[in-house]
């Protein structure tokens, strides 16, 4: 009997745990016995979604995510990784030590806290980050008794942060030091229609602002000073959100010997070029072709790692993410055919869909993907159209190029947002004329599926995760009834939270009509 291969992976967040489980899933002949350690004591939980508890619009427990299970799955929490010793190939945690044949560093990154006076050592009272469940745990309870809030920095985590504070009735302020908020994104005229939105929600926006010192007064805060071009201005604070970026978690890679710059480099297999028995995916590595810095690319990380173990040689599996819903419906409706995934191209240097950013603010709705704002440049090739209507708080821009859409920015037009990100995902050839991926989606005359028994069963319900109507339909038939059902059986609900509410409203619908389900793409097809 051959012995199974220890895998010790390091890091129970959402890409560790993602891991785990399509390995488990993928490992048909059990060859693998896998170790999970995490730092926290918590259950793996979704990290993504730590603004919309600052906002009061999901409960911490709405944030559990599936845990991998069975007999070849251990896991346990609360147990800090002291070291790696690659000599007898053994991971040293506060609690014992764990042998290994492979080691997976999914570390993640922290937050990172700006070199201000007032922020020396331990952070003063009133000042938080917002990277853990406990940190929103705790500027939740802050919220009780502030009354004025400021967030530092305009990036996607800080309008998260600033549009969650203002719907608990908080005042609230943001310096950012760029020319824009969420200047990576957006470029001026979309960071203006943003910041007009906010500014609509009673939140003052401080752009080419830098922050000169937090003001501390026996221990707790009670302001910042800011300098815009002028005399310096201080903003009184009961409450201070830092959201100045991360910084990836490399301190163990690096003191085990591996090579680190930014994140742990790690070469087209994820390994890393010191030691091939040691990956790194998320947050905390750097592959070749860089890192996005969003959950989608360390879950495509996970999916191919567990498909280079399972399947040595024969590379990772493809996934194909059929179109959201109202793509689907409207180009059933306009053309008369009901579409079909179409094929997917060869992959760019980062994975499609892996760069698609997703504000999820309460009153600002924002998308971006490809190329966008900062990564606008001159190609020659590219066509762009764009659709700017400050005055109703939205401002779209595509372009194209080679037949296909490469980027987006959508700014309060969540509809288009949605059919704009499935196309780009699916890199689904777009119209000769680049103006039609406006237009189209904003006439009234195809309008989204009015009832889920005319939504086509290929139709994507879960954009982040790539789950359909169908697959819904299918875990309900096998006995999941409840949201947290369906997540456990397909991930849906898991990414971004933004379909939890069509799959309630599918759930409402399969759980009326009971084992009487038509058949959804026959509907659909009637439609035409």
């Amino acid at each position: 009997m051959t012995a199974r291969t220890r895998i010790v992976v390091v890091g129970n967040g959402m890409v560790g745990s993602r891991f785990v489980a399509d390995l488990t899933a993928a490992d048909a002949d059990a060859e693998f016995d896998v170790t999970l350690l995490g730092e926290e004591e918590y259950h793996s939980y979704n990290r993504v979604l730590l603004s919309e508890v600052v906002a009061g619009k999901v409960d911490l427990s709405a944030l559990a995510l599936p845990e991998p299970d069975g007999d070849r799955v251990r896991v346990e929490r609360g147990a800090p990784v002291i070291a790696i010793d690659r000599a007898s190939r053994t991971v040293l945690t506060s609690s014992g030590s764990h042998h290994y044949d492979r080691v997976v560093l999914a570390t993640g990154s922290v937050a990172r806290i700006p070199d201000l006076p007032g922020l020396e050592g331990d952070l003063p009272a009133g000042v938080h980050a917002l990277r853990t469940l406990d940190d929103a745990r705790e500027i939740v309870a802050a919220t009780a008794n502030a009354r004025r809030a400021v967030v530092i920095g305009a990036g996607v985590l800080g309008l998260e942060a600033a549009c969650g504070l203002a719907r608990r009735g908080l005042e609230v302020a943001v310096i950012h030091a760029a020319d824009t908020v969420m200047d990576r994104q957006l470029d001026a005229d979309a960071g203006r229609v943003a910041q007009a939105s906010l500014a609509g929600l009673g939140i003052a926006t401080w752009t080419r602002a830098a922050t000169r010192r937090v003001v501390v007064e026996d221990g707790r805060v009670t302001g910042i000073e800011v300098d815009a071009g002028e005399d310096p201005v201080t903003l009184a604070a009961d409450l201070v959100v830092l959201a100045c970026g991360t910084t990836p978690e490399v301190a163990l890679a690096r003191s085990a010997g591996l090579a680190v710059d930014r994140g742990v480099l790690v070469g087209a297999d994820l390994a890393s070029p010191d030691d091939p028995r040691i990956f790194a995916i998320g947050d905390c590595a750097q592959p070749r072709e860089g890192g996005a810095g969003l959950i989608a690319q360390g879950w495509d990380q996970a999916r191919r790692l567990a498909g280079l173990l399972t399947r040595p040689g024969q590379g990772p599996p493809t996934a194909a993410r059929p179109e959201r819903p109202s793509m689907a419906l409207r180009l059933s409706l306009i053309t008369g055919v009901v579409s079909r995934p179409a094929r997917p191209a060869a992959a760019p240097a980062l994975a499609a869909g892996t760069d698609v950013v997703r504000l999820k603010a309460a009153g600002l709705e924002v998308v971006t993907m490809g190329v966008s704002g900062a990564r606008r440049g001159r190609d020659s090739a590219h066509r762009s159209v764009r659709l700017s209507d400050p005055a109703a708080g939205r401002h779209v821009e595509v372009v194209v190029a080679d037949g296909l859409l490469v980027g987006a920015t959508c700014v309060g037009a969540p509809e288009v947002a949605a059919d704009l990100s499935a196309a780009y995902t699916r890199r689904t050839p777009v119209p000769a004329d680049p103006a039609q991926l406006l237009i189209r989606p904003l006439t009234t005359a195809a309008a989204p599926a009015a009832t889920p028994e005319r939504m086509p069963d290929s139709a994507t319900v879960c954009l982040c995760n790539g789950v359909t109507k169908g697959d819904i339909v299918t875990a309900c038939r096998a006995g999941a009834h409840t949201a947290a059902d369906i997540a456990r059986a397909t991930r849906a609900t898991t990414g971004c939270g933004g379909c939890k509410e069509t799959v309630c409203g599918l759930l409402d619908w399969l759980g009326a009509v009971g084992p009487r389900i038509p058949d959804p793409e026959q509907a659909g097809a009637r439609l035409v």
